[in-house]
């Protein structure tokens, strides 16, 4: 087989993998390039988790590529990250660095471990029109009557996500293949349910204790509406509910947690479909970093590493 050109950290939130992505960036001179949907954005923080500290170790930070990169007001979508992708790549192999992918976004980790992206949507206004006058109820029956396979795991959480899984569906099957290759060292952080579990809780207090509220309050002062609040995602969906009076913080709580571990629920189907799909994955527990140390030992010693660091 070729080389790889890539190393691969991957897994569902709370998992524990940026800090392995860091431990490895920082042993073999590596970047950080992120695979969070979220992360691109500025001042989605706390809620995203970016844990800037985890990024600095011993007084040295880890240099980091597609976080902070856009106004939480824009929209970012698939073909903007991986041109965003393949753009930090280059300027990671030009410094002699190692690129090290990690995160856990679906879409955006398969595009780029398995070297495609949906094909871009062509619809007449007519048909987008009509989408856009149904319910959400009538889109998701849409969407469920579909044989094809969805693109993204998120596809039924709000209306303009329904909408484009649609679209996609009713497009032709080609992909468009993107022109960069990546042949990806993939590890699969799994420490297992009930740790990930006990994590999301911790986390989630920890988050509400350290100014996640305070975060989304000041999104609202800078107009960023309810509607792109909720469509950013469950922290700032269930947080602005709770500023706005909707909710109580008890509510809040107990939906917000209840919807993290579905979503992590629904990450890890995501990437039990991408093995099935044939991408190889080396699978840890997260508990210490001696396992990922050795397979790269390994294929560096064997001479699959010769793209990114010596022998």
């Amino acid at each position: 087989m070729n080389g790889y050109n890539l190393i691969s950290i991957i897994g569902q939130t709370a998992c524990g993998k940026t800090g392995l992505g860091v431990e490895v960036a920082l042993r073999y001179n590596g970047a950080v390039l992120s695979a969070d949907s979220r992360q691109v954005y500025k001042g989605l923080d706390i809620g995203s988790g970016k844990d800037y500290d985890t990024y600095i170790v011993d007084g040295v930070r880890v240099p980091t590529y597609l976080i902070d990169i856009i106004d939480p007001s824009q929209e970012y979508h698939l073909f903007s990250y991986i041109s965003d992708f393949n753009n930090a790549y280059d300027a990671v192999i030009s410094e002699g660095r190692v690129p090290v992918l990690v995160g856990g976004s679906g879409m955006y980790i398969s595009a780029v471990i398995q070297n495609y992206l949906p094909k871009k949507i062509s619809v007449s206004s007519e048909r987008l029109n009509y989408l856009n006058s149904l319910s959400e109820e009538e889109l998701t029956k849409i969407l469920s009557s579909k044989n094809r396979p969805l693109h993204n795991i998120t596809d039924f959480e709000n209306k303009s996500r329904l909408i484009t899984a649609i679209l996609i569906s009713e497009s032709p099957e080609d992909k468009y293949k993107q022109e960069k290759f990546y042949r990806s060292l993939t590890f699969l952080v799994d420490p297992g349910k009930e740790t990930v579990t006990k994590r999301i809780e911790e986390r989630l207090e920890q988050r509400l204790k350290t100014g996640m509220i305070e975060e989304v309050e000041n999104l609202i002062k800078n107009n960023l509406t309810g509607a792109r609040l909720y469509s950013l995602g469950l922290e700032y969906r269930y947080v602005s509910s709770f500023i706005n009076g909707e909710i109580t913080y008890d509510e809040m709580f107990r939906k917000l947690f209840a919807s993290i571990v579905k979503f992590a629920k629904r990450q890890r189907t995501w990437f039990r479909k991408m093995e099935r799909e044939g991408v190889e994955m080396i699978k840890l527990d997260g508990s210490d970093s001696g396992k990922i140390f050795e397979v790269i030992e390994e294929k560096k010693k064997a001479g699959y590493l010769s793209e990114l660091m010596p022998a």
